[in-house]
């Protein structure tokens, strides 16, 4: 083992030994090289002839560029051209835990780790598996959830998923979740806690969310160690009273030292931009202190900079200006105004009576997503091409379920889109 590696390792057991036991082989391995290319292109920082690292300079110490890309581009070379940090840009990484706060005011002054930009949320989801997630490791999810999971964690680090039940009579199944969580003998548990869900549209109400955090919090009193993956993606877009507001990450941050918190969220759906890739990694646990989190930030940047190297820095540099802006929250407010129409049209379509005989809703309150439930006998993925080839309208299929991303769908357009629903189940039935 290198020993800036066994270096943070003697750091997280001494802090924390139950975080330390929920690394992955990997985990255990990785560090951010100090030394080497990276520790002597620090060490040269301000030197006034600088041959260390390997990118381009302009003669007056400025980026080289092309101006034909330079010229589209109305921010300051330095903020686009140049790479970031592997750990991601510090100014952002620090306005990112301050708007933890302020969105998650339960978190008083709870300890969290500086988030490490990943490149958004599919690439922390890997980065987590990279380093808590050994071959042959079961990774608990709700029996409907992303299917990227698949890719990232079982095909990617040969996890396995294992599901426990999501709905029982249109709630939250408490049961089914404690259940799992309790299988089998006390040790290391990785949990994906996912809401607003992916494909559900589902963000538990408050009594649920406190009622699961209940359940972990006694899982661990068990002996069990366990690192909890709150996956944020769609966090902020909820439309109804007495569902969550918070992230459930924030009364998991402070609940038990066998309870490792860790955020994944990002700019990609709750500010609009699915295509910058910007993303943030943050953990909470316990007890945790700086030299703790210092070393789990360590171990992350060190796994990314082994995979991506770093995140673009022009998209970190844009969101932060955005996040700066007086004019941000007023427009995140106006696109969240139109998210909630379009739920609302949703919810008002399918108390059509006549779909009832086709298809039922499942519980849906937030996201971007619902999801309806074919009656028995009907193809799903029938439903689809016939909704594609007949009436223009694409869905996706689930095993007997259609996802519909009412995010895409203008309210006005939203009747229709059921009419068509019901209709193709009518020439499949």
């Amino acid at each position: 083992m290198n020993p800036q590696a066994e270096e943070l390792n003697q750091i997280i057991r001494q802090k924390s030994p139950a975080v330390y036991d929920m690394l992955s082989e990997r985990g255990k391995n990785i560090f951010f090289p100090k030394k080497g290319i990276l520790g002597q292109t620090a060490e040269a920082k301000g030197t006034r002839i600088n041959a260390t690292i390997g990118a381009a300079i302009e003669d007056d110490g400025t980026p080289m560029r092309l101006e034909t890309i330079a010229s589209k581009i109305n921010l300051d070379p330095s903020l686009v051209f140049p790479y970031a940090p592997s750990f991601g840009r510090p100014d952002l990484r620090s306005k990112w835990k301050s708007m933890i706060y302020e969105k998650n005011p339960s978190l008083g002054k709870t300890e969290l780790s500086l988030p490490v930009v990943t490149n958004a949320l599919t690439h922390g989801i890997s980065m987590a598996g990279y380093l808590f997630a050994d071959a042959g490791d079961e990774v608990i999810v709700p029996s409907l959830f992303w299917g990227n999971y698949n890719l990232t964690l079982a095909n990617g680090y040969g996890a396995n998923l294992v599901k426990f039940n999501l709905f029982k009579n249109e709630q939250f199944d408490l049961e089914a979740f404690e259940t799992k969580l309790n299988e089998g003998e006390p040790g290391k548990k990785i949990l994906i806690l996912n809401f607003p869900n992916n494909p559900t549209g589902y963000t538990p109400t408050q009594e649920e969310a406190n009622a699961i955090v209940s359940i972990i919090g006694k899982t661990a009193e068990k002996g069990n160690k366990l690192v909890c993956i709150t996956d944020d993606a769609y966090f902020g877009l909820v439309y109804e009273d007495g569902i969550a507001r918070e992230s459930i990450f924030a009364p998991l941050a402070n609940l038990h030292e066998n309870v490792l918190a860790v955020k994944l969220d990002g700019a990609t759906k709750e500010d609009y931009v699915w295509g910058f890739r910007v993303g943030f990694m943050t953990y909470a646990v316990k007890g945790g202190d700086a030299d703790l989190y210092s070393a789990l930030e360590a171990k992350t940047a060190g796994a990314i900079r082994g995979n991506i190297s770093n995140a673009a820095n022009i998209s970190q540099s844009l969101m932060y200006a955005a996040y700066n802006s007086s004019e941000y929250g007023v427009q995140k407010r106006a696109k969240h105004r139109i998210m909630q129409q379009r739920y609302e049209a949703v919810k008002e379509a399918i108390k059509e009576e006549k779909y009832r005989k086709y298809f039922k809703a499942l519980p849906f309150n937030s996201g971007y997503f619902m999801c309806v439930q074919l009656a028995e006998g009907l193809d799903s993925e029938k439903v689809r091409q016939v909704l594609i080839q007949k009436y223009s309208i694409g869905t996706i299929s689930l095993n007997g379920i259609l996802r519909l991303a009412f995010s895409a769908v203008a309210a006005s357009d939203v009747k229709e889109m059921f009419e068509g629903i019901y209709k193709a189940c009518e020439e499949c039935n």
